[in-house]
C-alpha cells in the first residue's frame, strides 16, 4: 500500500486491526466516551511500551499498552506545540495553517479561523457533552482595554468555546508563556496581582518567563489540578446518560519541570524522569475514576505527545543513567528527524480493542479526526484532511550550510533508525519521485482522494537552491 494511503487510515488500525479478536465490533456497541490526553514534550522512549530500555516506570501507560493498543509507528505534524495541537483537533496538516514556522504565545490571536471544524464540533453534532481542560496553545482574544492592554477583568473570545467545546477550564500557552491566568468558559478566573518569573539560572530545570500571573494559578498545582477537574468531570459524565469528549491537554513533562512530593527524587535520574513518573500517576489517575465510575468498556482512551522530548530534560544526564526519551532514534523536539516527531501512542477501548496488541502501521494524529467520525457516526467536513523547520539538535541549519551539507536528506529507516547515513546522493530517483508527491499534496490541500482544499497561505517547501518542478497532476 502506497505511503500516502496507509496515511489516511491511521488510526485505521482501530478501524481494522486494533478490533481483531474476542471483540465486537465497531458497530454492534455504543458510541464510546472519548478522552484524549495530550502529554507536552513526553519522549517516545520515555514510556515502556514503546522503549523497553526506558529507565522510568510508567505503570498507568504500561497498563494502557496491556489492555489495548500501542502504536509503534505514530507521528505528529510538526515537531513543536501548537502545530501539532492545529493538526489534532482539524484534522488537517499544519503547514495548512497561517504558522509558517515556530509557535503561538500566550497573547497570541486564534490560529483556527471559526469556520474551521474540530473535533470537538464533530462529537459535540454527534451528541457529546465536550470539554477541555488544560494547555490550549492555539490563540485566543484576550480582552483589551482603550490603550491596548489586556484588560483581565474582560472577557476572552475566540478560544476553545469558539471551537466546539461546551466547556473549558484553560490556560493560553506553554506553562512557561505568560501570561499565568486560569481562563473558564471565556472569563479569567482572577486579575494578576503581580509579575512573576524563574530564570534558568535559578532553576535549571523550573524556569517560565517572567509575566503577569494571578494569585490562584500555582504553578506546580498546575498539573495536579487539571487531573483534578478532569478526574471529577469524569465522576459528573458517568453519572449521566450523555456521552462525552474529554479533551486533556497536559503541560508537561515541558517547562517549567516542577515534580511535587511523593514524586520530586523517585526517579533517582533528575527533576525531568521525576516529572514524567508524575504524569503517568496523574494518567493513572484517570483510568481508576474511569474504572470507578464503571463505564470502562465504553471508554475510549488515547493518550499520545505533541512532539519528542526537549533538551530542557538535560539529555547528556539522562544519558548517563541509560536513559533515551527519543528511544534510539536521531533527534529530538523541534527536529525534523524521528525523535522530534515520532510519539507514543495508546489506545485502550475494552468492548472493542483486543488488549495486548501493537501495530507498526503509520500513523498520525492527523487521523484521529476521521477515525472518530468513523466511530462514532459524527458528519465532518471535506476541508479536514491532513514541514520542515529548524532544528534544535547538531547540525542546525546555519551549520549545515556553512559544512556544505546536501539540503534534502534521505534515510532508509528500517536499516538505520538512528538516521546517520544520507542517501539522497544514491538515489536522486526516490528523492524526485518524493518530492512530486509532496508538491501535489501541498497544491491539493490533502494526500487522500477528493476535491482539491485551499491552504490558508502559500506554501513553499522547498529549500533554497533546490528546484521544484510543477507539481504534477494526481
Amino acid at each position: 500500500m502506497e505511503a500516502v494511503s496507509r496515511r489516511r487510515l491511521v488510526l485505521g488500525c482501530l478501524l481494522l486491526l486494533g478490533w481483531a479478536g474476542p471483540r465486537c465490533q465497531a458497530g454492534d456497541s455504543p458510541r464510546p466516551n472519548v478522552i484524549v490526553i495530550l502529554a507536552d514534550d513526553l519522549g517516545l522512549g520515555d514510556i515502556l511500551a514503546t522503549n523497553t530500555d526506558s529507565k522510568i516506570p510508567t505503570p498507568a501507560c504500561d497498563r494502557l499498552a496491556r489492555e489495548g493498543l500501542t502504536f509503534l509507528d505514530a507521528h505528529t505534524t510538526s515537531a513543536v506545540c501548537t502545530p501539532t495541537r492545529y493538526g489534532l483537533l482539524t484534522g488537517r496538516y499544519n503547514w495548512r495553517s497561517r504558522l509558517a514556522k515556530g509557535v503561538l504565545q500566550g497573547t497570541s490571536p486564534p490560529l483556527i479561523p471559526p469556520e474551521r471544524p474540530t473535533l470537538a464540533h464533530l462529537l459535540k453534532a454527534a451528541g457529546y457533552r465536550t470539554v477541555m481542560i488544560g494547555k490550549w496553545h492555539l490563540g485566543w482574544h484576550w480582552g483589551r482595554d482603550d490603550a491596548g492592554e489586556i484588560d483581565f477583568a474582560a472577557a476572552v473570545s475566540g478560544g476553545p468555546d469558539a471551537n466546539g467545546f461546551d466547556d473549558f477550564f484553560a490556560f493560553s500557552a506553554s506553562l512557561d508563556m505568560p501570561p499565568y491566568v486560569w481562563v473558564e468558559n471565556g472569563r479569567p478566573t482572577a486579575v494578576p496581582d503581580r509579575r512573576e518569573g524563574v530564570t534558568k539560572e535559578e532553576d535549571r530545570y523550573g524556569w517560565y518567563r517572567e509575566g503577569p500571573i494571578a494569585a490562584d494559578f500555582k504553578i506546580p498545582e498546575i498539573l495536579p489540578e487539571i487531573a483534578r477537574r478532569a478526574v471529577a468531570h469524569i465522576r459528573r459524565q458517568a453519572a449521566t446518560a450523555e456521552s462525552f469528549l474529554l479533551y486533556l491537554p497536559l503541560p508537561a513533562p515541558h517547562t517549567p519541570i516542577v515534580p511535587q512530593p511523593p514524586f520530586r527524587g523517585q526517579s533517582g535520574i533528575n527533576p525531568y524522569a521525576d516529572f514524567v513518573i508524575q504524569v503517568d500517576h496523574h494518567i493513572g489517575e484517570i483510568l481508576a475514576a474511569i474504572d470507578e465510575a464503571g463505564i470502562a468498556d465504553e471508554t475510549l482512551v488515547i493518550v499520545t505527545s505533541d512532539n519528542g522530548c526537549s533538551p530542557e530534560a538535560n539529555l547528556e544526564l539522562l544519558a548517563e543513567h541509560g536513559h533515551d526519551p527519543s528511544g534510539g532514534f536521531r533527534g529530538h523536539k523541534a527536529d525534523i528527524y524521528e525523535g522530534g516527531h515520532r510519539v507514543t501512542l495508546l489506545a485502550r477501548w475494552p468492548a472493542v480493542i483486543a488488549p495486548g496488541r501493537t501495530t507498526a502501521a503509520v500513523a498520525c494524529l492527523t487521523d484521529l479526526y476521521p477515525t472518530l467520525e468513523a466511530i462514532t457516526g459524527g458528519h465532518g467536513t471535506a476541508d479536514r484532511p491532513a514541514g520542515g523547520e529548524d532544528g534544535w539538535s547538531w547540525p542546525e541549519e546555519n551549520q549545515a550550510k556553512r559544512q556544505g551539507l546536501p539540503p534534502v536528506q534521505l534515510y532508509d529507516l528500517e536499516a538505520d533508525p538512528a538516521e546517520t547515513t544520507n542517501l539522497e546522493a544514491d538515489h536522486p530517483e526516490i528523492v524526485a519521485d518524493l518530492v512530486d508527491r509532496l508538491a501535489v499534496e501541498v497544491r491539493c490541500g490533502r494526500s487522500t482522494p477528493g476535491p482539491d482544499l485551499a491552504n490558508d497561505r502559500e506554501i513553499n517547501f522547498l529549500p533554497a537552491g533546490l528546484a521544484q518542478a510543477p507539481a504534477p497532476a494526481r
